[in-house]
């Protein structure tokens, strides 16, 4: 009789190590996936620090060519009215650029910052994995004590064993209970992600829902809510680059001085739509969302005047995969 008891005492304290077995492996998964949600906010601070960079980098270079060599250039073709009214056409296809260009770094002046999330997350989530695999190790090592007791039949080890078991089963009741509670305050992001994280963002960042929705959502259902601004922004720029070989071509024969200011306008031009182009990819929602590049035809070539490429992808924000 007494080995029977022992053996079924054995068996459940077999049973319980597995489990344990399994919160390990669990812990271990969720760990996993905060890490690469904290990389995926990482990417995404990347990007939208990028479209910053570029966007004040390109609206500078134009306001610098508009008062250096733009100013030099209508000075320097002054005899020839209809030159200096090339000029100044380009001077106001610059500012507008310029004012379209502007309007694109959306982030800017936002109160949320992604890398100041990644790295509250990163720190909470270290701490959680730290507590959890402390709790499962003092678990294992209460079962393996048991059954060390049981095997020895030694009484004081597992009335010893018997009270930490209690004080184990407390601090699991405890964890449970945090686990249910945070399931409860986010049982409407785990039934419905989309519309509870776009609803969210929108309260703390301020931003519109069009542009919320094209980021969070990439599917063909949303358009680009700066295609607008691209598309004034690409005219622009391609209506700079016909009148500067206008003016290379009908002033330098007549001013020489013409053609350093023109020269150092057409390298501005040439970092500019650079950038632009750069910006056309980054503002995609695809690079956000970490999938493959836009393919060559997707980008907006120099000279063309619409834009009308819509994503392709889907996506949708389901990382609890509730049932």
């Amino acid at each position: 009789m007494e080995k029977v008891r022992l053996w079924r005492g054995s068996e459940s304290r077999a049973a319980i190590c597995t489990g344990i077995g399994i919160g390990f492996y669990g812990n271990s998964e969720t760990s996993d996936g905060v890490s690469q949600l904290s990389s995926a906010l990482l990417h995404a601070n990347h990007t939208l620090s990028t479209i910053d960079h570029l966007v004040l980098e390109t609206v500078e270079r134009l306001g610098e060519a508009v008062r250096t060599e733009l100013t030099t250039l209508e000075e320097v073709l002054e005899p020839r009215t209809e030159l200096v009214a090339a000029a100044r056409g380009a001077r106001r296809q610059a500012e507008a650029a310029a004012q379209q260009l502007q309007g694109l770094a959306f982030w800017q002046g936002v109160p949320l910052s992604p890398l100041q999330v990644a790295e509250n997350v990163s720190f909470v989530e270290e701490y959680r994995w730290l507590a959890y695999v402390l709790l499962l190790l003092l678990e294992l090592l209460v079962c393996l004590f048991t059954l060390l007791g049981l095997a020895k039949q030694s009484k004081w080890l597992v009335i010893v064993m018997t009270v930490m078991s209690l004080l184990v089963l407390v601090l699991s009741w405890g964890s449970m209970g945090l686990e249910a509670a945070t399931a409860v305050g986010l049982s409407d992001f785990c039934s419905n992600p989309d519309p509870y994280v776009l609803n969210l963002t929108q309260e703390e960042t301020g931003l519109s829902s069009d542009i919320l929705s094209y980021y969070l959502l990439c599917n063909r259902a949303v358009s680009n809510p700066f295609q607008q601004r691209l598309t004034l922004s690409q005219r622009a720029l391609a209506n700079i680059h016909s009148q500067l070989l206008g003016l290379e071509r009908e002033a330098v024969p007549q001013f020489p001085s013409a053609q350093k200011p023109l020269l150092s306008l057409e390298e501005t031009l040439n970092v500019t739509e650079g950038n632009f182009h750069q910006l056309v990819a980054l503002l995609h929602c695809r690079s956000l969302h970490k999938v493959k590049p836009l393919p060559s035809q997707f980008l907006l070539p120099r000279g063309a005047s619409v834009w009308t490429h819509r994503t392709t992808s889907s996506f949708s924000l389901d990382p609890c995969h509730c049932a």
